[in-house]
């Protein structure tokens, strides 16, 4: 049974949607069956994984509310193993449509159980937002890994954020877990970076991952190109950082199929 994560912030700009895109390739470069679910309107881990919106006839909106199989509308990626159900704009309708709905928080969740069991993981890249789809995306997951940048106000929203899974936990998904916090867009020449780590490590301790995500160009050039940074640079900082952190959410969840000497790659910086 495939493990269902997602990834949210509601402050924008944190490296969602990079994380999202980035490990769901990593875990699949590793020999993991995958499905990464854009349940974001901008849709772009749509672009990111090389498809054009505009392409798009039916996405996770037409599941949702005109209740399409999943399974007929996965798209499969260049990456042998990563697998996506896309977004379009008119996902941005959907939460006043799911109103009227019947147990409108678990709608999602019941798309995701359709499909959960022919893969090992099933990411959720979630909008920048707690509304009702992010609410949807975080009541169908086991565990939601919550990026952080390593900048100033990093802290800041995350208060209402975890409220917001203490809330799903007691009344909509028991179950729930924080996987992780993961620091990202980490420069270690700043000050601030290092501040920003020490921080966050000081209030989260044990929930926060070791791998941190650096700040890196080649990150920020994959998606123009429709690619994972795997596939555009597999030499880049931020291809060893993602593989890193695949290897340890694996080591997280007892999966890992490598030696103890090639769980962790060293970084030279």
């Amino acid at each position: 049974m495939g493990k269902v994560i997602s990834i949210a912030n509601q402050k924008g700009g944190v490296g969602k949607t990079t994380t999202a895109i980035n490990l769901a390739a990593s875990l699949a470069v590793l020999e993991y069956k995958v499905l990464l679910v854009d349940a974001d309107p901008q849709a772009n881990a749509t672009t990111g994984a090389g498809f054009e919106v505009k392409n798009i006839k039916a996405g996770i909106y037409e599941t949702i509310i005109d209740e399409v199989p999943p399974q007929n509308i996965i798209l499969n990626t260049e990456i042998p193993g990563l697998d996506l159900i896309p977004s379009h704009i008119d996902l941005v309708g959907a939460e006043i449509e799911m109103l009227e709905l019947p147990n409108r928080e678990k709608v999602m969740k019941h798309v995701i159980e359709k499909i959960k069991d022919k893969y090992d993981f099933v990411l959720i890249d979630c909008s920048p937002s707690l509304g009702l789809i992010t609410i949807n995306s975080l009541t169908a997951a086991n565990s939601v890994i919550i990026p952080v940048q390593c900048e100033y106000f990093a802290l800041e929203g995350l208060g209402k954020l975890l409220n917001t899974i203490k809330i799903i936990q007691n009344r909509l998904n028991p179950e729930l877990e924080i996987e992780g916090f993961l620091l990202t867009m980490y420069d270690s020449r700043l000050k601030l970076s290092n501040q920003v780590v020490d921080e966050v490590k000081k209030h989260f301790q044990q929930m926060v991952f070791s791998t941190i995500i650096h700040r890196n160009v080649k990150l920020g050039e994959a998606p123009s190109f429709g690619k994972s940074i795997v596939e555009y640079d597999a030499s880049s900082t931020g291809a060893v950082n993602y593989l890193n952190l695949a290897r340890e959410l694996l080591q997280k969840n007892n999966l890992t199929r490598v030696k103890e000497s090639e769980k962790i790659i060293d970084i030279v910086e």
